[in-house]
């Protein structure tokens, strides 16, 4: 049955009444606004502090291909990702979590025609939606301090909303198997650890062999791979694994959390 739920069609029109009804709750008052645009400083705060800041100190960064960066160019394109993948997680774990255990929403919403799968796939746009804001604010700061091109900021824009697809699908199926709000500690543990040890600091070509391995292994990796090769213009086929990779998480995070909500809710 579950099977047969997620090879059915999509309703394009039911999926968009998912994220319409997150827009109508856009506009219901400022508090949601508030927690939207405050996500956007956290990684701007880290560029300048770390980028900007301990940058003046480090000086410039050999890249694996031999080029020659400023600290501040390395770390940007870090930051960005980070900003795609927190406005992605913070939108499918909290309140997905929220909507679905305690608001009820979900139940309300599966009275209406619309089905699990389509509920999953509007609330994972809706995730991206609020990703692209922060990253595209995020990439005119990188423009206006000179850290990127017009050019190469387009060209990363569109990976940074695959890095909110993929880390929104992950989020979703998290959030499914949470038993309550403790857990997400665990969670918020788990996304410290791979902001700090994904490549987002300094190359991971200067870990030890065993660590590099097991970095490589992390989805935040790839996405600053992705981001940072596209951001800064160096390009290579290597980018094409890091899509691959993230689009993978997307498809599997989906699947698994529609199947989750099907079973919680409708069974």
């Amino acid at each position: 049955m579950v099977s047969a739920m997620l090879a059915a069609r999509l309703s394009p029109s039911r999926v968009g009444a998912v994220v319409g009804r997150n827009v109508g709750a856009l506009r219901s008052g400022p508090s949601y606004w508030l927690v939207l645009v405050s996500g956007f400083f956290e990684p701007v705060l880290y560029l300048l502090s770390i980028g900007v800041g301990v940058g003046a100190l480090v000086g410039d960064l050999r890249l694996p291909g031999g080029r020659v960066v400023e600290y501040a160019v390395f770390v940007a394109p870090a930051m960005l990702a980070v900003s795609a993948m927190s406005g992605a997680l913070a939108e499918t774990t909290f309140n997905l979590f929220f909507k679905m255990r305690y608001a009820k929403t979900f139940e309300a919403v599966l009275a209406t025609p619309v089905r699990p799968l389509e509920i999953a796939v509007g609330e994972l746009v809706w995730a991206m939606v609020r990703g692209s804001l922060y990253t595209a604010a995020f990439l005119v700061v990188m423009v206006a301090l000179g850290l990127t091109r017009v050019g190469w900021a387009l060209a990363a824009f569109p990976a940074t909303l695959l890095v909110g697809l993929a880390f929104g699908g992950a989020g979703m199926a998290v959030s499914t198997l949470m038993r309550g709000w403790q857990d997400f500690d665990l969670l918020s543990t788990g996304q410290f650890a791979l902001f700090l040890f994904s490549g987002t600091f300094s190359p991971v070509g200067e870990y030890p062999p065993m660590v590099e391995v097991l970095v490589g292994l992390t989805p935040l990796y790839h996405a600053v791979e992705l981001v940072r090769g596209l951001a800064i213009g160096e390009l290579g086929w290597g980018l094409l694994g890091d899509v691959a990779y993230l689009l993978v998480m997307t498809v599997a995070g989906l699947a698994f959390a529609a199947r989750r909500i099907h079973r919680t809710l409708c069974v």
